[in-house]
């Protein structure tokens, strides 16, 4: 039976955190048995809110797939590639640009969101405003079936669904056939692009070390590639349950983001040390230690693969010189088609 078609990214903008890991990742390594997978290094979308500090991109760029990598993305299950490196997709993004109303993209409640909280770097650009368009061409130039994505992006996505429907109705397939009942016409309609429905597959979410979404634009978060100590000291600066002043009074682990964290990384565990809270048994500084030495035995694993390909680079580019050429005749594929409906060959 052919597998269904997927297509996921992540930008390159900085160190992948464990929200990333507990959020993406794991959920990407069990959809590769189930789906044709398509995973992007979204290096234009990087450039949309980077632009005037770009000299980290390609480091950032390696660094995350190694992190794809040590994290059990796998290039023989999966096509890992850079969104650069295929052509096509800056094409396809000229070709939906044209066809896109402006005011589809003004009232996208991501972009004004992020107008709004991201005050370090100027958003107010056109390509930022037609990042979403771009994230439909991404999608469509591999006729993915389906999306992983969580809820705050369900806007984007059907944004993609919106463009595809347009382009399909603008510019049907048609085929000659032979006239018989069923097509008494003799023409013969279909749609180039399927619209890509959510995969909305249940994940955890973990708030940042201050309360907030976990994020590089914030410093909130643990990365991956953490080192033991870093991750101790940042455990310890969380805000942990503002009720509890004095070490004696009773905890509420429900408001406490240190106990969601439990929740997540050693649930196991989580049941007895609210029971400890509640009844003042442990304290909020030796909570905190004990989660940053179970964070520090849960990432040790993919660490220690991550060092191990930190070794071979060469490897690394290899793996995304071969994916990019995979991405890439898939790509051309769907752009001639495109091409041949517009008049454009």
């Amino acid at each position: 039976m052919t597998k269904k078609r997927l297509l996921s990214g992540m930008r390159p903008t900085g160190p992948l955190h464990i929200g990333h890991l507990v959020g993406a990742l794991d959920n990407w390594v069990k959809l590769q048995d189930e789906y044709e997978c398509f995973f992007m290094i979204a290096d234009w979308h990087a450039l949309m809110s980077e632009y005037a500090s770009p000299e980290d991109l390609k480091e950032n760029l390696i660094n995350n797939v190694i992190d794809w990598l040590a994290c059990g993305i796998s290039p023989s299950k999966s096509t890992i590639f850079i969104q650069s490196h295929v052509k096509e997709h800056l094409e396809l993004y000229m070709i939906f640009s044209v066809i896109t109303p402006l005011g589809w993209l003004e009232r996208c409640p991501t972009y004004k969101e992020q107008l709004r909280e991201i005050t370090n770097r100027d958003l107010s650009t056109f390509g930022f405003l037609g990042y979403p368009v771009l994230q439909a061409a991404d999608i469509l130039l591999y006729k993915a079936h389906v999306v992983p994505v969580g809820e705050d992006q369900l806007p984007h996505l059907e944004l993609t669904r919106e463009i595809a429907r347009r382009f399909n109705n603008l510019y049907p397939v048609r085929k000659s056939i032979s006239i018989d009942a069923k097509f008494s016409n003799g023409v013969y309609k279909k749609n180039i692009f399927p619209e890509p429905v959510a995969l909305l597959t249940k994940t955890p979410r973990i708030l940042g070390l201050d309360g907030r979404k976990m994020s590089k634009s914030y410093n909130n978060f643990i990365a991956v590639s953490e080192e033991p100590k870093n991750i101790r000291l940042k455990v310890q600066s969380m805000f942990t349950d503002p009720l509890r002043i004095r070490l004696n009074d009773p905890g509420h682990p429900e408001t406490c983001n240190v106990h969601s964290y439990y929740a997540v990384f050693a649930p196991e565990r989580k049941k007895e040390i609210d029971e400890l809270c509640r009844k003042a048994q442990i304290g909020c500084t030796d909570c905190k230690k004990e989660l940053a030495e179970i964070l520090i035995k849960f990432l040790e694993p993919i660490q220690k693969k991550r060092n191990e390909l930190l070794k071979n680079k060469k490897q690394i580019f290899k793996i995304l010189e071969q994916g990019s050429k995979q991405a890439g005749c898939f790509a051309s594929k769907t752009l001639s088609e495109v091409k041949g409906l517009l008049n454009l060959k």
